[in-house]
């Protein structure tokens, strides 16, 4: 199975997860990213069980309404039944590094008001240790090189990703070679900084349930601590 076919495998697993889940009145939360995108893509057979999507992109919003299914703002929505996006990285507890497409503040937000967070990934993004993919952090323009200084004490080596405005006007540092032993306490640390919106690590609010796909199939996994 190619990593392809291992990320069109845990999208159709997500949907059939999902289904009992589903009726007139649910909204669902959806994520951004390619697996993701299948995700949007094998719903659309299903969109008629279902009221809409809260997006957690402009990017995601499109694709969701080119399938027909109704788009959500957030701000309208008391409480969504389910959460479910990719990641860059997690570890055995389910912490997660997002972010890689630059949607982590609103994918964040979206989680935070979702029942359960499915994550769906392919193999290649288990870790023992969340780190060695670049930690994005989401920052207020203005604070740039107050934060990337901020970032240097806390140990990494922060890359302003050139070219690039997130969906709410700010800019990203990614920041390398930032050893991640505590994921929480570091959330929360980042995040203090003035001029951080928020930051790619998913510990304080981890996945539910990680839907895994492998050469042999689709793994379920839990918290295993």
């Amino acid at each position: 199975m190619t990593q392809d076919e291992m990320k069109q495998a845990v999208a159709e697993a997500a949907v059939e997860r999902i289904r009992p889940l589903l009726d007139s009145d649910t909204i669902i939360g959806v994520g951004t990213g390619s697996t993701a995108n299948l995700f949007i893509d094998a719903l659309a057979g299903i969109k008629h069980l279902f009221a809409g999507a809260v997006a957690s992109s402009e990017a995601t919003a499109e694709r969701l309404r080119s399938h027909g299914i109704d788009v959500y703002d957030l701000n309208s929505v008391d409480q969504l039944a389910v959460y479910v996006d990719g990641a860059d990285e997690f570890d055995p507890h389910l912490h997660l590094v997002k972010g890689g497409g630059g949607a982590l503040t609103r994918e964040k937000i979206v989680a935070a008001v979702a029942k359960e967070f499915i994550c769906i990934v392919d193999s290649t993004k288990k870790v023992d240790l969340l780190g060695e993919f670049p930690l994005p952090v989401e920052v207020i323009p203005m604070a740039r090189s107050h934060v990337a200084r901020e970032l240097v004490r806390l140990g990494g080596q922060p890359v302003y990703r050139e070219g690039f405005v997130t969906d709410n006007g700010n800019v990203i540092l990614d920041v390398q070679d930032m050893e991640i032993l505590d994921p929480k306490a570091l959330e929360q640390q980042i995040n203090n900084i003035v001029g951080v919106v928020t930051n790619g690590l998913f510990a304080c609010r981890p996945a539910d349930v990680v839907l895994m796909g492998t050469p042999d199939g689709v793994e379920v996994l839990h918290d295993t601590h």
